[in-house]
């Protein structure tokens, strides 16, 4: 089984969980996911099987769209409500017109602390693990991108909609979000609402697919919504197996190379005006 699953994640489970269950329904181990969800978050995962794994890095799409809740007042340890409190503070009197302002002040690119509860590795380890252990490490800022923000419901609970950048930490943005308010917050919802050009009203439930209900966008509708495409002419795809680099009818900086609808590789432009092969993906 090959292709791309759209999954609403529901709350209460990793999205490892969710992978564990996809494999068990489609009888196979081939499966991976494009970008982790929180154990409480809810929304769009988006699940590869068997060939499409290998497109994974050019089925991840470079932005994000969140529904967000921030509620204002208490502080935690993990940047949502699930964490325990470690500060207060009082909530400000606020309208709409203030909260717009300080949401559009998040605007474009910036760089991001990441929070101590995120996948990413410090010395091999990641930074969660440390967090469990009650250990702080040190972290680098991370440059992000915010292209859209949303004012959805005011204070006390404000709710907003964003477009971000991949590797954005919506908590981390949360609590900066009260900061410019002048006081502390944390996360108390979260919902993916679009990813890798994937919307939620695209995905299935989970239920569904325990049932063996797969309803799969194929890797070449994956690939072809996101990157340009180049018929391969017949002569050249014994080349494009074996890995040579070859002369196409492009000047696209990376290109997907195909015969009809079967993704044959993914392929980058040279100095040399000769395109060289990234991943095989027949």
């Amino acid at each position: 089984m090959d292709g791309i699953c759209l999954i609403n994640k529901p709350a209460g489970m990793t999205s490892f969980d969710v992978v564990y269950h996809v494999r068990k329904a489609a009888g196979t181990k081939s499966v991976g996911h494009t970008g982790t969800l929180d154990p409480q978050a809810t929304g769009v995962l988006v699940v590869l099987l068997g060939r499409a794994c290998k497109a994974l890095p050019y089925l991840s799409g470079k932005t994000k769209e969140y529904i967000a809740e921030l509620t204002l007042g208490t502080k935690t340890d993990t940047g949502d409500i699930w964490g325990k409190p470690i500060a207060a503070a009082a909530v400000p009197t606020v309208d709409s017109a203030q909260l717009e302002a300080v949401l559009n002040s998040f605007l474009g690119k910036s760089m991001q602390l990441p929070p101590m509860v995120s996948a990413i590795k410090k010395d091999g380890k990641k930074l969660y693990e440390y967090a469990r252990e009650g250990i702080e490490v040190k972290r680098e800022k991370r440059p992000i991108e915010i292209t859209e923000m949303e004012l959805l419901q005011t204070v006390p609970t404000i709710r907003f909609r964003v477009v971000c950048s991949n590797g954005t930490y919506v908590r981390t943005l949360c609590e900066d979000i009260a900061e410019k308010l002048g006081t502390v917050g944390t996360m108390s919802s979260l919902t993916r609402t679009a990813a890798c050009g994937y919307t939620l009203a695209q995905c299935q439930t989970l239920d569904e697919v325990k049932q063996g209900q797969f309803q799969l966008v194929s890797i070449y509708e994956g690939i072809a919504s996101q990157w340009p495409l180049v018929e391969a002419e017949p002569a050249q795809i014994p080349d494009i197996k074996n890995g040579k680099r070859l002369r196409l009818n492009s000047t696209e900086p990376i290109v997907a190379v195909v015969e009809g609808q079967q993704v044959l590789a993914m392929m980058e432009h040279q100095a040399d005006g000769i395109y060289r092969c990234l991943r095989g993906l027949w």
